[in-house]
């Protein structure tokens, strides 16, 4: 009888295990608003904790995800992520500057990276019907076409400002820096390290400076596959506290585009001598973009990412030593937005094995908005969060 029974009770057993491997509820705390606004399509956010202990989280702040015109603002929190403050402007210039990536000095400097991007008539004419309504973007035009925009054709590509007071004053446009998505990091031996990859097609560039005063020096190349399916993309790098440097790199599906695709996986690389040489980059098994890489204070190494298939939302993985993945444990962060117009997810370990992620993602409707082309009185993008418990170290 009893074999009878432990028989019928293991398929049970079996499915509580799998289902909890696979997400466990009591790993999430709560989910936050950093900043929403109905009339504001917020997005890619980079996340920095200043010397003085305050949370800063960086995005553009724009119209549409293709507007003319974004800023680059950042929120503050002084009481580790509960409460917000702002916006406030770090870089604003007359075109569009969308991207951010904070790099943290360990002589409390604190580097924002960013992209800007210099639109044309001719970019906008090429969108397809379904892009934005036909009255969006003839006014786009209009706006690109102005004088004071056409001539400021110079100011598209990476710019960097600086800050040395924990993010309340910036200084801007002295050095051109890298461009990077969520930002670089400073190695144990004192230089700083950054990856980007718009400067040549299909390679990734690594940059070093000695200090934030100093020039960027390109070091290194990352080869990646060459593909007629996959463009490869939005890097980060981390150092593990045995030395070695992980990149962990986006691909995604073209010709046509598709962020849905079923070969969209992150691919990685390492380096152990602080970034001069790479070891051929490979594929992993983790399914998602871009990556955003952080070690935990217990040795283990975090990947975020955004899911941009069905069901919608952010994820986490986790690793013992950088190199090996183990997503049969992957952690859903969230998985309740209604399109794939959301991700880019950033972390930051606020306490031991307590996480804030933050990204950006819709908030919710009693209606899935029309989005081809998108409805411009839907609620766009607001940088929200997730704080949530690691799961215990096995």
């Amino acid at each position: 009888m009893r074999k009878t029974t432990l028989l019928l009770l293991l398929p049970l057993l079996l499915c509580f295990c799998s289902k909890k491997n696979i997400q466990t509820p009591q790993t999430i705390i709560k989910h936050i608003t950093v900043y929403g606004n109905d009339n504001d399509y917020c997005a890619w956010p980079s996340i920095a904790k200043t010397e003085n202990g305050d949370i800063l989280v960086g995005f553009c702040k724009t119209e549409e995800h293709l507007g003319p015109d974004g800023a680059i603002v950042y929120m503050r929190s002084k009481d580790n992520g509960e409460t917000w403050q702002g916006p406030e402007v770090l870089f604003n210039s007359i075109i569009d500057d969308r991207e951010i990536g904070f790099t943290v000095s360990k002589n409390h400097a604190l580097i924002a990276h960013i992209w800007s991007t210099h639109f044309t008539p001719e970019y906008y004419d090429k969108l397809s019907e379904n892009s934005y309504q036909s009255q969006i973007i003839e006014r786009w035009k209009k706006h690109v076409q102005t004088s004071a925009y056409k001539n400021a054709q110079n100011l598209q590509g990476r710019t960097m400002a600086v800050s040395t007071d924990n993010g309340m004053t910036w200084k801007a446009g002295e050095q051109k820096g890298a461009d990077s998505i969520h930002g670089g990091i400073e190695l144990q031996n004192g230089t700083f390290l950054v990856a980007s990859y718009r400067q040549e097609k299909g390679k990734i560039a690594l940059y070093s400076a000695k200090d934030y005063n100093a020039d960027w020096e390109k070091i290194a190349e990352v080869v990646c596959p060459s593909s007629d399916t996959l463009s490869f993309g939005e890097p980060h790098v981390l150092q593990l506290s045995t030395g070695r440097i992980i990149m962990m790199i986006r691909t995604t599906e073209k010709q046509p585009y598709n962020d849905q695709g079923a070969d969209n996986f992150l691919w990685e690389t390492y380096s152990d001598d602080n970034g001069k040489t790479w070891i051929d980059v490979y594929k992993t098994s983790i399914w998602g973009f871009p990556p955003h890489l952080l070690q935990l204070s217990d040795g283990r190494v975090l990947c975020t990412y955004g899911y941009r298939r069905a069901p919608f939302g952010q994820r986490a993985c986790i690793s013992n030593d950088g190199i090996t993945w183990n997503v049969k444990n992957e952690i859903i962060l969230r998985d309740d937005a209604y399109n794939g117009d959301l991700g880019y997810p950033a972390s930051l370990e606020v306490e031991p094995g307590k996480i804030l992620t933050i990204y950006y993602q819709p908030r919710q409707e009693e209606k899935a908005p029309e989005m081809h082309p998108p409805d411009p009185n839907r609620a766009k993008p607001d940088i929200l969060g997730t704080f949530w418990n690691v799961p215990e170290k096995i």
